[in-house]
């Protein structure tokens, strides 16, 4: 297949998962500023902060500040959702994807460019002062659907060959990230106000991800940062750990079959580097994430994502270009 149509598809799998997590975090965050925001506004503290962590939740501090002069909650809600000038916002998202699949709708089954344009079209429509009015989980709620739908969708009609291989790829080398991102930003947190004070962020963290059951099952009440971040970076077995993800991008990688002879050299190169990031994982002790109070195995870990992306763009979307 051509260079930019696996491009596209790759892009198809990372902006859905990203939509996804945002709904999930947002969603989260929202409701959990909102109960901390009316323990604030009780005690007479500045209850801007609950909207300051859900920018800073999606890495958009900096963009949001140039924009807004405070963070009020009729601008962050349309800033994380529908703004279609926050390259980050759900909106934005949902449009990337759709612009992509687009190019490849008579290579892909139908049902995946119906539901994709039915959600984009539902979201576009869709009014912040109605976000606001009804219920910001409801809306939430129907975006996870729409993102679950079109996972569902691709889950049953695309055959096992590349097209379907090069969007697994994308999605779980953003899953990744995005675990990683989450818990980069909540051990900040945890660092400003202490353990004791960070329950309901922690809290938060789990939701986010759907992991809090799952959590409780092997930690029962032992909510702590350290064992949020064991539990989602080196669970084998949890869809949305870093561990589980990274297994899977490599087992897509792998599935990847190129035609001509001159790139299975790079496309070796680029399994062996996401093996290595699994295999640093899978030699990873509990206590080095325990004595890791600052984050810098984290930082770390994401920092390897990230290169691993760039390494994937190189080996099969940039084919015949000089790398910088």
């Amino acid at each position: 297949m051509l260079n930019r149509n696996a491009e596209a598809l790759f892009w198809v799998g990372r902006y859905m998962e990203r939509a996804e997590n945002h709904a999930r975090l947002i969603d989260v965050h929202y409701h959990q500023q909102e109960e901390l925001g009316d323990l604030l506004a009780a005690g007479g503290a500045d209850v801007t902060a609950k909207w300051v962590r859900i920018v800073d939740a999606l890495g958009s501090r900096t963009v949001f500040e140039q924009r807004y002069e405070s963070y009020k909650e009729n601008d962050v809600a349309y800033y994380v959702t529908l703004d279609p000038d926050n390259e980050n916002s759900l909106l934005s998202c949902v449009n990337h994807a759709r612009s992509n699949l687009r190019t490849l709708r008579e290579k892909l089954p139908a049902e995946l460019w119906d539901v994709m344009n039915a959600f984009y079209l539902w979201l576009r429509d869709k009014r912040p002062e109605e976000l606001l009015r009804d219920s910001p989980h409801r809306f939430f709620l129907q975006v996870k659907e729409w993102a679950a739908l079109f996972l569902g969708s691709a889950q049953s009609v695309m055959p096992r060959e590349n097209e379907w291989h090069f969007m697994e790829c994308g999605r779980y080398l953003e899953r990744a990230e995005n675990t990683l991102r989450i818990l980069q930003s909540n051990v900040s947190v945890v660092a400003e106000d202490g353990q004791a004070n960070s329950y309901m962020y922690l809290q938060a963290v789990l939701k986010s991800v759907g992991a809090y059951h799952a959590f409780r099952r092997y930690y029962a009440d032992s909510v702590t940062i350290e064992s949020i971040a064991e539990f989602l970076v080196l669970h084998g077995l949890f869809p949305r750990s870093v561990q589980f993800a990274l297994n899977q991008l490599g087992e897509h990688l792998k599935g990847i079959e190129l035609l001509e002879a001159s790139l299975k050299p790079a496309h070796n190169k680029v399994i062996r580097q996401a093996a290595k990031l699994l295999a640093e994982l899978s030699c990873m002790e509990r206590e080095e994430l325990l004595l890791d109070r600052e984050g810098n195995i984290i930082a770390h870990l994401l920092r390897s994502c990230e290169e691993l992306g760039i390494a994937v763009a190189n080996t099969f979307f940039r084919i015949g270009e000089v790398s910088a």
